[in-house]
């Protein structure tokens, strides 16, 4: 690559630090870039000259380009696709709240109109998950820090972006090190988005939970559970081999215990494989000793090749209703949202030739209930 993205941290505080040049212009750097995607970065201004030389020769404001935006029929949802500088394209999904349009415990919810953005922390993915279209196209490669954060940049010129959910395209502790550079990025200056409203979601990479809370204290856990079985868990999630559930459920124990923060659990519902009332208990007992919120998640279909079944709203009530009202398990259904665009969980693939016209979206609840 030619060039770097001026969000490249590492890159860039190296670069300057053999210059001579304070690490405190970069934040400035970056305000500028938030504000002005497309200038000039010699147009940044009260830089020491020896910056401009460094930016202009070794970085660019953005290395990516906005390659198209689908709007939901409501427009409460977009859809953008992203092309990085190696010719690959990313999908992150914008979505808007009104909260003033529902109750919370037969109360008006607090907090007005605020947005979402789902990001993408890789080009495909290992994990391989079965009812997962992102694992058909395979690993194509990680995304720099810097590619991470121009998808924030990207959604800002649809919305003010007040939550951050990682659970685009990839596994995103598979991509550590970025993730935990981009997210730093986030929390401080010039984005200052709030630690606890930033949820990262993982299949359960288990030496990564080990330190996750001491990288990014504050930033909440999500895990794609999807089983309390192991054998169940290993046929619809093969990466699930290497982290068997005795162990993960110690590593979240021990994360737990350290951070003193809820944890999300993802669960997708497959009609016949794991929502069944009697996979509802194993669930329940396996969570019951962790302070946990569950979003059961409705199976979007990936393709006429895919042997997996929605489950019925009776049996995801009926699930929900276990693990509520035996274990006492906060349990929510993932809300659908821009039934009319093609960037619903589980089905971020990057097919150029397909419309950003068809699927449904469905995405995380917004954050900020899920912690009240």
């Amino acid at each position: 690559m030619a060039f770097r993205s001026v969000f490249d941290v590492g890159a860039l505080r190296n670069e300057f630090d053999i210059a001579g040049i304070s690490l405190q212009f970069i934040p400035q750097v970056w305000k500028h870039v938030r504000q002005n995607p497309s200038s000039n970065l010699d147009e940044v201004p009260s830089l020491p000259t020896a910056a401009y030389l460094i930016l202009r020769t070794k970085f660019k404001a953005m290395t990516s380009s906005l390659s198209s935006a689908a709007d939901s029929k409501d427009r409460l949802t977009t859809k953008l696709l992203i092309r990085l500088q190696n010719g690959s394209l990313v999908e992150a999904v914008v979505m808007r709240y009104d909260t003033r349009l529902g109750k919370y415990a037969g109360k008006p919810r607090p907090g007005g109109q605020r947005s979402t953005l789902c990001i993408s922390s890789q080009v495909g993915c290992k994990m391989a998950c079965k009812f997962c279209a992102t694992g058909t196209m395979g690993f194509k490669n990680n995304l720099s820090c810097g590619e991470i954060i121009e998808q924030l940049v990207h959604a800002f010129q649809f919305s003010d972006i007040r939550n951050i959910v990682f659970m685009g395209m990839g596994e995103p502790l598979n991509n550590y090190t970025a993730v935990v550079e981009a997210i730093k990025i986030m929390t401080g200056p010039p984005f200052q988005l709030s630690p606890r409203r930033i949820t990262v979601s993982t299949v359960g990479i288990i030496h990564c939970i080990n330190k996750f809370h001491d990288d990014l204290p504050g930033i909440n856990l999500a895990v794609s559970l999807h089983a309390s079985d192991q054998e169940i868990r290993c046929q619809i999630m093969p990466a699930a081999r290497a982290f068997p559930l005795p162990r993960l459920m110690e590593s979240l124990q021990n994360y737990q215990k350290k951070s003193h923060q809820k944890i999300f659990i993802e669960y997708i519902m497959l009609h016949g494989v794991n929502d069944l009332e009697q996979h509802a208990h194993q669930l329940g007992k396996l969570l019951q000793t962790l302070e946990v919120v569950v979003n059961l998640i409705p199976f979007n279909p990936i393709g006429s090749s895919s042997s997996f079944k929605t489950s019925t709203k009776d049996d995801v009530k009926r699930f929900q209703q276990v693990l509520r009202g035996t274990y006492s398990i906060r349990t929510t259904v993932r809300q659908q949202m821009g039934e009319d665009i093609a960037g619903a969980c589980g089905q971020l693939v990057v097919d150029v030739s397909r419309p950003m016209s068809a699927g449904s979206v469905g995405l995380l609840s917004d954050i900020e209930d899920l912690h009240m």
